[in-house]
């Protein structure tokens, strides 16, 4: 006798160093339902579990990511073909999540692609297209460079095969339609119409025959079960009447043929479809653009000189890249020769080129001015900026929003629903419907499942997300996932933080004051220039071009400034008392603009000769200059602005004062940022924190809506869930109006595709024959079935040109 015994699941761990942390690991693992058995192994950095289903496989991940630790997963996106609607994506999601070692996997209908996180270690891509074959679908697990290529020629030659049996399902129902309407009693027009639409039903209605059969085998329903069903009981009714007219005429009832209805259905489906295509095609034109960005080649200088032409997939990190006036930047990199000026436009939203030297950064994507420069390559591939936007968004597009989650359990239910209603209609109908029941009630329930369209429904939330997200990244604002795209709309709270989101973050000299002239620069220059004073940067920043001067006997004192002599003087650089302790004369109106100066929390620092004061300078790190305009604009919306540093309460002071902000705390520390966010959700608000810092990580995990500034630390823009590459604060209340406009144009997709179901299905059932005798067509069903999908699509299209 043998015992059936579950082989382990082996998820890897990370941070697991101890037996104490494997206790602790065990211990929340034995609360996770549907896991049997748990057992660390500290040495081999993972835990063995055996569980009831797959899904137990997610919850344990989770858990052991709630405590603490980490799982290590890949999260891919793979395309996913043969999909026909909305129901389609149901079904391949729900396939991939049963896949043994799946943790999370959802399907975007709209994009048309399944974002999954797997273990590597117990599936892999391969493994996930079999399940997905086996269940009626594909998925496409190329190299993610050319993917892209093979899917956009994938789906151009999907939308060109649409179009031809679109086009021939037209031109062979026009006669059926004609005869059907209005030549009805000509002789030979059953056979005529059975000629003309039967190879639109068999041969270019197929598919749908095919995909219901396939979704029969594993007991569930789509769209073409209801397109297959509806249209076949049509088609086969009308060849029993025609054939077998005679059992009718015996009942004394007329033997009526619907092959019009059957050959049009299809007709007015497949054209919805394919405008339904053409219009998926142009939400996803933000990625298009996007990839647009990068060159296809380079040119690579060797070490020996030579220029050669190579392809962006085969240059590696090190390499040296030649780049000519009006050429687009290929990989992240580092100037190492030349000089040009690029234009970031497309990274931070400002129209001006930023000069180019040595040792400055260039990113992919880019474009090149005038000058040509050359470049170290430091990040290539998947590493580039570029590629990470890319990647966000796209994962952003596939993300689901809160309400699509519901809108997900409707859909599942809605086709079986639907054709409980259809057989509840017949039934109904042949009971009261007297001699003509059976008739009406064949082609009332073939016209309920015929106006019935989960696609509607399946696009709502989708289109506008992918719609709102490639807008968003158009504008220079990236958002990570759908969530916090419906989230932002409901902000009433801001936390900003002070130094390098409302201030440039850099030290500038913001004033200047010469007792006389400014003939003696060139040594304040020449003493800065050699000074290793963290201020004397922004000096040497503001005099650049002056031409320097040869002094000698520098010295740097600490915690004052530098002195240096020139020309038998000797000439002071630093604070009020380097100049007080070697006896300098200062002028009183000098000493009443640092006195000003230091009023608004700005770093005096004084320039001397032997005997007096020659020059004063302000240095501060300068407000952006739409800083202002944005809280304003902020303030104008109705949220709550507050700013929190860690800077001095005089320099917050100031800040706030010049910038409008009611609420400030100065000296504040990197973990209490989070926990004044944690305040503000207690007291109901719903928060949207915005840093550049890795001190603000913290917060930023704990903000409702994170929000990150593009041109400050890479984790802070990795924990954030919305990045502005620009970091220009304007960009918030775009971002906030771009969540109202997406939420909208959801509310509204689903308010019509629900109306649209509504109202049509009891119309499609007969509901008002008793009263005023109207029956719906099927063939006017089909064309608003087909509408219904069309115009949910085109309404997420509409986000595109609002202002």
């Amino acid at each position: 006798m043998t015992t059936n015994i579950k082989e382990p699941i082996y998820l890897p761990l990370e941070g697991v160093e101890s037996e104490h942390c494997a206790l602790i690991v065990e211990k929340g693992l034995g609360k996770v339902e549907g896991v049997e058995t748990q057992k660390v192994e500290v040495n081999n950095s993972r835990v063995a579990i055996t569980v009831q289903g797959n899904e137990a496989v997610a919850e344990a991940v989770r858990a052991i990511k709630d405590l603490g630790y980490g799982v290590p997963t890949v999260k891919k996106s793979f395309p996913v073909l043969e999909m026909t609607c909305a129901s389609c994506a149901g079904s391949a999601e729900s396939i991939a999540q049963h896949e043994k070692g799946v943790v999370q996997a959802a399907v975007n209908f709209a994009t048309g692609n399944l974002t999954v996180e797997y273990l590597p270690n117990v599936t892999n891509p391969a493994a996930l297209q079999k399940a997905i074959r086996a269940g009626g679908y594909d998925l496409l697990i190329e190299d993610e460079s050319t993917q892209q290529e093979t899917l956009e020629t994938m789906h151009a030659e999907r939308f060109q095969k649409l179009k031809t049996k679109t086009t021939w399902a037209i031109i062979l129902s026009l006669p059926v339609v004609v005869i059907g309407m209005f030549f009805m009693d000509m002789p030979y027009a059953d056979p005529i119409m059975c000629f003309f639409s039967t190879p639109v039903v068999l041969w270019l209605g197929k598919d749908f025959f095919i995909n219901a059969w396939k979704q029969l085998k594993h007991r569930s329903a789509n769209m073409d079960t209801l397109v297959a069903l509806s249209t076949g009981i049509a088609y086969v009714f009308s060849v029993f009447n025609m054939l077998f007219a005679d059992f009718w005429h015996k009942r004394g009832l007329e033997a009526h043929v619907y092959f019009e209805a059957a050959a049009v259905i299809i007709a007015f489906i497949l054209l919805g479809k394919l405008l339904e295509e053409k219009a998926k095609g142009n939400t996803s034109s933000a990625i298009k653009k996007l990839m647009g960005l990068q060159p296809k080649t380079v040119l690579v200088i060797e070490t020996d000189g030579r220029e050669v032409e190579k392809a962006i997939e085969d240059v590696h990190e090190g390499d040296i890249i030649l780049v000519k006036p009006g050429e687009k930047i290929a990989v992240d990199g580092m100037v190492v020769s030349g000089t040009s000026y690029v234009d970031e436009s497309m990274l931070s939203g400002e129209p001006v080129p930023v000069l180019k030297e040595e040792n400055e950064k260039v990113f992919a994507g880019t474009i090149n001015q005038k000058g040509s420069f050359q470049f170290r390559a430091v990040k290539v591939g998947k590493e580039t900026m570029l590629a990470q936007i890319i990647k966000m968004v796209q994962d952003a597009q596939g993300s689901k929003a809160p309400v699509q989650k519901l809108v997900d359990k409707i859909a599942g239910i809605f086709v079986p629903i639907v054709i409980a209603i259809a057989v509840l209609t017949f039934i109904v109908w042949i009971v009261f419907g007297g001699e003509s029941g059976v008739v009406q009630g064949l082609l009332a329930a073939v016209t309920v499942l015929v106006i019935a369209c989960p696609c509607a429904l399946g696009l709502a939330t989708p289109t506008a997300i992918m719609v709102g997200v490639g807008k968003g990244a158009e504008q220079g604002i990236l958002i990570k996932d759908a969530e916090s795209l419906e989230l932002a709309k409901k902000v009433n709270a801001i936390v900003l933080d002070k130094t390098g989101t409302i201030t440039e973050g850099r030290p500038q000299v913001t004033g200047v004051k010469w007792l006389a002239g400014d003939e003696t620069k060139n040594i304040l220059l020449s003493i800065e220039k050699q000074s290793e004073h963290p201020l004397a940067e922004a000096v040497v920043k503001e005099l650049e071009g002056v031409a320097l001067a040869n002094i000698s006997q520098f010295d740097s004192i600490t915690g004052k400034g530098a002195k240096a002599d020139y020309e038998q003087e000797t000439y002071y650089v630093g604070n009020k008392k380097l100049l007080t302790e070697n006896g300098v004369q200062i002028d009183e109106s000098l000493l009443q603009q640092a006195e000003d100066w230091g009023k608004e929390s700005k770093t005096v620092i004084w320039f001397s000769d032997s005997k007096k004061a020659l020059s004063v300078l302000a240095i501060s790190d300068k407000i952006k200059e739409t800083s202002v305009q944005a809280i304003k604009e902020m303030q104008d919306m109705g949220i709550d602005l507050y700013m929190l540093t860690g800077d001095n309460e005089a320099t917050a002071k100031a800040i706030a004062e010049q910038t409008g902000i009611k609420h400030y705390k100065a000296e504040v520390l990197p973990q209490h940022k989070a926990d004044f966010v944690s305040e503000l959700q207690k007291q109901g608000k719903v928060v949207a924190m915005v840093g550049d810092g890795i001190n603000d990580s913290t917060a930023l995990a704990t903000a409702d809506v994170s929000i990150a500034m593009g041109r400050g630390s890479d984790i802070a823009m990795d924990v954030a869930k919305m990045t502005i590459i620009s970091s220009d604060l304007t960009k918030i209340p775009q971002a906030i109006k771009l969540s109202k406009q997406t939420v909208a144009t959801i509310k509204q997709n689903l308010f019509w595709a629900f109306i649209y179901n509504v109202i049509g299905i009891p119309v499609a059932a007969g509901i008002l024959y008793p009263f005023n005798g109207f029956l719906l067509n099927p063939m006017i069903a089909g064309a608003a079935m087909a509408l219904s999908s069309v115009s949910v699509v085109s309404n997420s299209l509409r986000l595109k040109w609002k202002k």
